[in-house]
């Protein structure tokens, strides 16, 4: 049997320089105390990260950050063993607390670390980081392999700007050959893609084969690999779920007399059509409303985020409303109505006697940009039906798998370090991202909307033809979604089990 194998991480870094954040945001819980102030962190504790059936465990330290490094340079290079003196030495807690704060780090580093991350502030331009010359020369005497993990990048931008930072941090780094390799890992806007790329990093700094722990980590690895996976899953049939729902809503309008469809045959007023039209739309406007906020929650709590869908995620969706006639309906018409604030609970826009015809979509917030993705294109006049229904129109659930892959890079991209979760803008870059998936997805799409139920039924077998194309639209998501992380992330998916 094999033995198991523990594996360390120490984070370190300058201090206030996010480290707790992101232990926070690798381990899916509040951990420490997180404040815009120096020396937050007092002591060295452990956490465990994952652990595999064999018993293999990878545990992260969160340290105290580094204080005044270079008068702590300046103090080991008197010394012929620098390291070891700096060790021997016992700082005082209150008099000199920013070398018994060092002190701390430095200890663990050396004594518990199989690996240092290495936090800087990727905001700083790398020569005017006072501290960095210093700190590397300590983690340099110390011997254990170096990540540099680039900070506070900031909100995701385009892959060619951050690999502009990677390159320039790099570039500063390059004569410091115990720094293996520099990443891009923010606490604040990661993904948990990038993760991968650590995970990949921490393999190649470790010793190679037949060292036991390169074995123990690579079970480790798969562990990680296999918790985020089931974590996509898992946001996949949350989104599938809500929007599977809407493709087979329906709404269905009361009969009416046959002089009033007469009348309405030669165009006149139907007053009482138009109302009923109208409460049908604020009825699926409603479900709809309740299907969105529902998958958010969901999408939150799989992400280990705190915090309840803001009304914000959900502030504005509009869409098309597609009227399927019995035959003798005498007139055919366009009923597009626009929910401006339908998922906000606000209920429907009723302008022009209760429906605004021509409309095309309209959304904002993360739920949305989808402005002009199309609008109904007439009435669906259908030989047998014995009813007229409402449903959406397919370019409007075109739309919402737009919006729900939008509102998923913004929750997967969300640092749990940050605390509560709340929507906030995405990066414009997405959206358009996103679109062109839609869009080269559309047939795709298409066959999965034509599973739906041809009218409202309470038979059985309608529930197993949606289940059937919650199914379809779920492994849908997922090849989109698993798209967009790979154009965003290039090779961090590359290894993911099929």
């Amino acid at each position: 049997m094999t033995a198991p194998t523990a594996i360390a991480l120490s984070l370190i870094s300058h201090t206030n320089a996010g480290k707790t954040t992101l232990a926070r945001t690798l381990l899916g819980r509040d951990v420490g105390e997180v404040r815009d102030a120096p020396h937050v962190t007092v002591e060295a504790t452990p956490f465990p990260l994952v652990q595999t059936a064999e018993g293999d465990l990878l545990t992260l330290w969160d340290t105290p950050g580094f204080g005044d490094s270079v008068r702590l340079v300046h103090r080991l290079r008197q010394d012929g063993s620098p390291i070891g003196w700096f060790l021997s030495q016992v700082w005082d807690r209150y008099q000199d607390r920013a070398f018994w704060l060092t002190q701390l780090a430095v200890r663990n580093v050396a004594e518990q670390a199989d690996v240092v991350l290495y936090l800087v502030n990727a905001a700083e331009e790398p020569a005017d980081a006072g501290y960095l010359a210093s700190e590397l020369e300590v983690l340099e005497w110390v011997g254990k392999p170096v990540l540099v993990l680039l900070n506070q990048t900031g909100r995701p931008r385009e892959r060619e700007v951050e690999h502009a930072d990677i390159e320039r941090w790099r570039a500063a780094l390059a004569d410091a050959t115990h720094v293996r390799e520099v990443l891009a890992l923010d606490a604040f806007a990661r993904c948990w893609v990038a993760e991968f790329t650590l995970f990949a990093a921490i393999e190649r700094a470790l010793p190679a084969p037949p060292d036991a722990r390169a074995a123990g980590f690579a079970r480790l690895s798969q562990a990680w690999r296999d918790r985020r996976m089931d974590q996509f899953d898992l946001a996949m049939t949350a989104l599938a779920e809500s929007i599977a729902q809407a493709a087979c809503d329906r709404a269905v309008l009361p009969s009416e007399p046959i002089a009033t469809r007469l009348g309405g045959s030669i165009g006149l007023p139907n007053t009482a059509r138009t109302q009923a039209q109208a409460a049908a739309i604020r009825e699926m406007g409603d479900r709809l409303d309740a299907g969105l906020r529902s998958s958010t929650e969901r999408l939150i709590a799989i992400h280990e985020l705190e915090g309840r869908a803001a009304d914000e995620v959900l502030h504005r969706v509009a869409g098309d409303v597609q009227v399927d006639a019995p035959i003798d309906a005498g007139r055919a018409g366009v009923v597009s109505g626009v929910l401006s604030g339908a998922a906000a609970g606000l209920g429907a826009d009723l302008m022009a006697g209760g429906l605004t015809f021509g409309a095309g979509m309209v959304a904002g917030a993360v739920i949305g940009a989808l402005g002009g993705a199309g609008v109904a294109r007439g009435v669906n006049l259908v030989r047998g039906r014995t009813e007229s229904s409402l449903r959406w129109e397919e370019a409007f659930l075109d739309g919402l798998v737009t919006s729900a892959l939008l509102r998923y890079l913004a929750i997967a991209h969300y640092g749990r370090g940050r605390g509560e979760w709340k929507q906030s803008e995405y990066p414009p870059f997405w959206r358009q991202l996103v679109v062109d998936a839609v869009v080269a997805n559309s047939a795709r799409l298409a066959a999965v909307w034509a599973k739906r139920p041809a009218e409202a039924s309470t038979d059985p077998s309608t529930g197993d033809g949606a289940e059937r194309l919650e199914r379809d639209l779920q492994a849908t998501l997922s090849d989109m979604a698993i798209g967009l992380l790979d154009e965003l992330y290039p090779g961090a998916l590359a290894a993911r089990p099929a």
